[in-house]
Order: C-alpha cells, then structure tokens, then sequence
C-alpha cells in the first residue's frame, strides 16, 4: 500500500494494521532524524516514539500539500528540538543544585591507568573527534544546524529541506554554506588548543 491508502485506512476505518505498516516504514528515518540532534540513542527512539504518537492523532488533519515523509520530518525536527530545550532548562537546574551540593563534599580525584593500548587510544580519540564534531553541530544556529543535519546524516536533496523547514531553496543553500564556513571555524579553533 503506499501512503495515500495507508492514510486513508487510518483516518476512515482507524486500522491499527495499516498504521504498523507506516510506522515500519518511517521508523528508521524518524529515529535517524532524532538521532541527528539528540546524543544518546535511547532518547531518539523514546523521540520517534513520540513523533508516532502525534503522527497517530493528528493525521486526520494532514493536508497532503506535501509529502508525507516531509510532515514527518518536520514534526521529528520539532519534537527533538523541544526536546533539547527541555534538556536545557533541566541541565541549568541540575547545575545550580550541585554547586550548593558539591559545596559541602570534598572532591576525590583519581589517577586514571596510564597502560591503554593503541586499540583503546584510537576509539577514545575517534570518540572524541565525534563529540567534537557533535558540539560544533550544536553549537550552530538553529536554522543552521536543521539545514546541516538533513542534509549531512539524513541526505536530503535541498528541495526536500525546502520543503521540511518551509524555506525557499536559495534560503537552504545559504544556511547550508554559513553552516559549513562556522563548522569549518569552530573546528578549526578547536584543534588550534
């Protein structure tokens, strides 16, 4: 079935199976989008969770102006963006608990085992190299950083960005080329330490 009758299933006849079959078949796209902003696997997936859940109730009212797969992105966009707000706001909070707690303890410092083999410094610095990038994709402004990311780890073409983030196409070109000219200079700072 494509989208049109899977859809039709759904919002007439409210067929569970037909919206197993939509989850199926967006699942891995939802859970990469979300993936793309979130750090930590397991809150993408409770993420696209999310995304299917108002996916579910609110396709009654998709318009179909657009592709369906291009609705779903936006709300992904959506769900992990407030999700990193809310992140935020918990992180400054959780911060300015521990300052007043940590005041009253003493710290413990500990002498980390200096016997890593070549394996172990390779994936430590692969790792690091990827939070590196991480950070500097976070960093980008908001636009920025949805343009960046739908088109680098979900490889979209810049029409279907366009079209996810409501923008003409010259507009995407533009956030994507300022997006690569502060990575390259948040990077390049970075390695300059």
């Amino acid at each position: 079935m494509d989208d049109q009758e899977l859809i039709l299933q759904i919002t007439k006849h409210n067929d569970h199976n037909a919206f197993a079959l939509l989850v199926d078949k967006y699942q891995k796209l939802v859970v990469n989008t979300c993936r793309g902003f979130v750090n930590n696997y397991a809150d993408a997936e409770d993420l696209a969770q999310e995304v299917f859940i108002e996916l579910f109730e609110s396709l009654p009212e998709f318009r179909h102006e657009s592709k369906l797969s291009t609705w779903i992105y936006r709300i992904a966009v959506n769900k992990s963006l407030n999700h990193i707000r809310k992140k935020k706001r918990e992180n400054i909070f959780s911060s300015f608990v521990s300052i007043f707690e940590n005041s009253n303890k003493t710290q413990n410092l500990e002498i980390a085992d200096q016997s890593i083999s070549n394996e172990a410094d390779r994936k430590i610095n692969t790792t690091e190299l990827h939070k590196t990038l991480k950070t500097a994709i976070n960093k980008l402004p908001k636009n920025q950083k949805i343009a960046f990311i739908l088109s680098k780890y979900q490889d979209l073409s810049y029409k279907e960005i366009a079209e996810v983030m409501e923008l003409s196409i010259s507009s995407v070109e533009s956030l994507l080329f300022r997006a690569k000219v502060n990575l390259q200079e948040l990077l390049s700072n970075y390695y300059k330490k």
